[in-house]
């Protein structure tokens, strides 16, 4: 998995109808941070299924033509579970900073996910900047990631 303080990092953003407001307004925030951005839609409001989102955009992770990526949805957990489904995504459901800090440094989440019916859009820059600033620690938590990938898993 390519390291996130790699120059020039490379991010997807995906949302569904209810997410695009707050998908929109985060690519600013992205800019600010020195980060290329790749919107892969959806870009109008008109109602769209979210996995059909969040699977071109954990692919593309996947297939490392991104680093990582952002999805948002209404709440963020169909966006999680969609992306979740792919081989290297650690997509993480996430509504405070605390929280994206952590998946960073202990999960070494590649996927961030918002609900933008839940977080207003200055937690979600606040979250959106904790992600992207936070390396992974590795040591015990690489064993344990490695695991999350692992073919047997837990046989």
């Amino acid at each position: 998995m390519p390291d996130l303080f790699q120059t020039p990092l490379r991010v997807a953003l995906a949302s569904d109808h209810a997410g695009l407001p707050l998908k929109d307004g985060l690519k600013a925030l992205l800019e600010q941070l020195k980060i290329a951005a790749t919107d892969l839609g959806t870009n109008g409001p008109a109602s769209v299924d979210y996995p059909d989102f969040a699977h071109k955009l954990a692919k593309g992770v996947a297939e490392q033509r991104f680093d990582a990526g952002i999805l948002v949805c209404g709440t963020g957990i169909g966006m999680s579970i969609a992306a979740n489904r792919h081989p290297e995504i650690r997509a993480a459901l996430v509504s405070d900073p605390y929280s994206a800090r952590m998946t960073r440094m202990h999960n070494d989440a590649n996927v961030l996910c918002l609900g933008a019916r839940v977080v207003g859009p200055g937690l979600a820059e606040e979250i959106v900047t904790a992600f992207f600033t936070t390396a992974f620690e590795g040591g015990r938590h690489a064993a344990r990631v490695a695991k999350l990938n692992a073919d047997d898993q837990g046989s």
